[in-house]
């Protein structure tokens, strides 16, 4: 799939071909733009991930017309079951699906090759190549071959890591917001008997969850994610929690008796693997004269639930349409312009963000969790305002916090 050679010329070079690059390339290539897609690995690629599609998920894969292909490989669920630390569950009706990322991040990146876009892999960006404060292209790395790639804009959609944001001076913030570990268990025994995506919390856990999806073909996705401290008052060095994520796992399976079994009678298929999140469209600059940063470089994995991949997807759509949007955005450039569109349209979604960051605290807080099942399955509207947090009808804050908390137990108040 991959094209032979880096061309050193191109409209935009988005540089990670995960669901933010891979999307903003397909709809930049359906319009007619000169896109060279890159990233580091090889296609098709592990990534370590939970691999849920939730509702958001759902609705760009529409959108980049590869919903149907997503969905025949995936593992379809209707519901999200909520276990809270003394046992009690509850599940959450939702359009819900577990797809491994090396098939889901493979068919969204075949589509905008066959949308236009030229993939080169595998080429790692080193430092982005700049005129006085304009960014004009990126140096890309293969082995030990340096090449350049000019461009008219660059967008950086690179995840987690924050290594080339800091490269492309965007990182205000280099520790994760958080962590997670996750690993692929074989087990036909259990199929059917975890159907729904089961999330748990309980305070060996705490501040995070553990969890056990569904994925095709007898395979579970079972992992653990915890929450780092918020950045230090300057916002440039916050420590990293000293997290030791496979005890963490272990006291989940030691907790949780579905997650003890699906461990001791399944196979565990290669080896478990951590991962850092970043939260809440937070830690970096967003843009700059000539590039763009999106996706999980961003922040655009949700605080609370730890899904990334739906906003991932959303906002490489919006920094596709913000070059689209402004006469002479693309090819001639008026990166004023260009850049006020999207900052206005990540900030527009910035306020849903720190909704579901109210809402983190139910990790830092398991007790929450029992509190919140316990009613919902003696309330119908407290379910259907759950399902709605799903579907982002309704507000997390308002159910998942301690506020939120209070009128659960005081609803007259």
């Amino acid at each position: 799939m991959p094209n032979a050679d880096l061309p050193s010329r191109c409209d935009v070079l988005v540089v990670g071909a995960g669901p933010a690059g891979a999307a903003c390339a397909l709809w930049l290539a359906r319009a007619g733009v000169d896109v060279v897609l890159v990233d580091q690995h090889d296609f098709p690629r592990d990534k370590t991930c939970g691999d849920g599609l939730i509702p958001d998920a759902h609705h760009a894969l529409r959108r980049l017309g590869v919903y149907d292909e997503v969905m025949a490989a995936a593992h379809a669920s209707g519901h999200v079951a909520c276990i809270g630390p003394r046992g009690g569950r509850v599940d959450v009706p939702g359009r819900v699906a577990v797809l491994p990322r090396r098939v889901l991040d493979d068919i969204v990146c075949r589509a905008a090759v066959r949308a236009g876009a030229r993939l080169h892999t595998p080429w790692r960006f080193e430092a982005p190549v700049v005129d006085g404060d304009t960014v004009v292209g990126a140096r890309l790395k293969q082995g030990d071959v340096m090449r350049e790639t000019r461009a008219r804009w660059v967008v950086l959609a690179t995840g987690a890591v924050s290594q080339a944001l800091q490269a492309a001076h965007m990182c205000s913030r280099r520790a994760p917001s958080a962590i997670a570990l996750r690993g692929y268990v074989k087990n036909d025994a259990m199929v059917g008997r975890i159907t729904a995506l089961e999330v748990v919390w309980h305070k060996s856990l705490s501040p995070g969850y553990g969890w056990i999806f569904p994925a095709p073909g007898g395979r579970f996705n079972i992992g653990v994610g915890v929450a780092q401290p918020r950045p230090a008052r300057d916002g440039e060095r916050a420590k990293p929690k000293d997290v030791n994520l496979r005890r963490v796992f272990d006291a989940f399976c030691e907790h949780y008796a579905p997650a003890r079994e699906l461990m001791r009678t399944g196979t565990l298929e290669g080896d478990l693997k951590g991962a850092p999140l970043r939260f809440s469209l937070a830690g970096a600059r967003r843009s700059r004269p000539g590039l763009l940063v999106t996706g999980e470089a961003a922040g655009s994995t949700y605080a609370f639930t730890g899904e990334g991949i739906g906003k991932a997807f959303e906002t490489g759509l919006l920094a596709a349409e913000a070059l689209l949007a402004v006469p002479g955005g693309v090819p001639t450039g008026d990166h004023d312009a260009v850049r006020t569109v999207y900052e206005a349209s990540l900030a527009a979604l910035k306020p849903r963000f720190d909704l579901y960051d109210r809402a983190n605290q139910i990790n830092a807080h398991p007790w929450l969790a029992d509190l919140v099942i316990w009613r919902a399955r003696r309330s119908p509207r407290l379910l259907r305002k759950m399902s709605g947090v799903l579907e982002e009808t309704s507000n997390p804050g308002t159910l998942l916090s301690l506020r939120g908390a209070f009128k659960l137990l005081f609803p007259g108040k």
